[in-house]
């Protein structure tokens, strides 16, 4: 019975419920072992959710970066207090430090508002900054085990494959259809567990480009024809190139020539200098030190980086000790490039 036809009564119930149970069986014998699941803690699933929201597990559990974070901030009156520079030293290669002030506003209000107590119903997480639909949702599931339907980016590919959807999951009718599946799918004796099972379905199973149908536990009920061309997204990301030229200056007393970050997203990090007669493309190759690729939202950059020996302080720059720069807040392409120089 296809996944179209769930939805009407009586004996529909029973698929549903179904489904329901093959996908928490599934979950339950399956499940990774991520340290965001041996917690009930609020605090400690929002740190995760914000972590995982445009950055993958890979980076966030597999580098380490989640328990790192935890044993720097260990509760919610701990990071609402911190210093901006260790906080974000602690953040740093995570990318998108706007997500990291955000948590930490986030923070801030719960031990104002709430005397450092996370409400549980979803008006009130709702209220708190930084905290959406989505994340309100998360929280109300994997902290409190409430039942809360939740939509991200893999339980909308679920989704669209199940109901062989081909409406654009990125404009407004494709989102307001998955959250209403969402909500009519909700296993809501087992919601923890139910909606991780969804997730992590889309993660290991329904991935991006070629699902694996035959370990799926949801196959009997999907309806997809041709899986792989499914979600449909009606906006393209363009990808710009860009290229930055920075210099590497250490004087004689063994400190190292350092920039701040411009724009809010980099705001309280540093970089190595720009120099404006880099830019003119007349500078030299043999001074070229080191040369490397990252990406950032719809930018891919090459930042090459030329010795600078010489150079003095710009307004705003400043000489760092070289012993400092490990725990000085750096961008992470540069802290990449200094590790490798220094």
């Amino acid at each position: 019975m296809g996944m179209r036809r769930l939805g009407k009564k009586m004996a529909i119930e029973d698929e549903v419920q179904a489904f329901r149970d093959a996908l928490v069986g599934w979950f339950e014998r399956e499940a990774v072992d991520y340290p965001w699941r041996r917690t009930s803690d609020p605090y400690a699933v929002l740190v995760s959710e914000v972590m995982l929201q445009q950055t993958r597990v890979a980076v966030v559990f597999g580098k380490g970066y989640y328990e790192r974070f935890l044993q720097s901030f260990p509760d919610v009156h701990t990071l609402a207090n911190a210093d901006e520079a260790h906080f974000l030293r602690a953040w740093e290669g995570l990318g998108y430090y706007r997500r990291a002030r955000q948590l930490q506003a986030t923070a801030r209000a719960v031990v104002e508002l709430w005397n450092g107590e996370f409400p549980r119903e979803e008006k009130d997480l709702r209220s708190l900054p930084g905290i959406g639909p989505y994340t309100a949702a998360a929280l109300r599931s994997f902290a409190f085990d409430a039942a809360s339907p939740l939509v991200d980016g893999n339980v909308q590919r679920v989704f669209a494959r199940l109901y062989n959807d081909d409406r654009p999951v990125d404009q407004t009718e494709g989102i307001r259809v998955a959250w209403q599946r969402a909500g009519m799918l909700l296993d809501e004796k087992r919601p923890r567990s139910y909606n991780a099972g969804l997730m992590e379905l889309g993660q290991k199973i329904c991935r991006v480009g070629r699902p694996d149908c035959l370990l799926c536990p949801v196959s009997r009920w999907c309806t997809a024809v041709e899986p792989g061309m499914l979600p449909v997204k009606a906006k393209k990301t363009q990808i710009t190139e860009l290229e930055e030229r920075a210099i590497l200056a250490i004087d004689h007393h063994q400190r190292c020539l350092m920039a701040p970050e411009s724009g809010g997203r980099k705001q309280g990090f540093w970089r190595l200098p720009f120099r404006e007669e880099m830019d003119g493309g007349n500078q030299n190759d043999e001074n070229l030190l080191w040369q490397g690729n990252y990406s950032i939202t719809r930018y891919k950059v090459l930042l090459s980086i030329y010795d600078g020996a010489g150079q003095q302080a710009k307004d705003g720059e400043c000489w760092i000790p070289l012993e400092e720069l490990e725990n000085f807040p750096i961008s992470a392409p540069y802290r990449k490039a200094l590790r490798q120089l220094l």
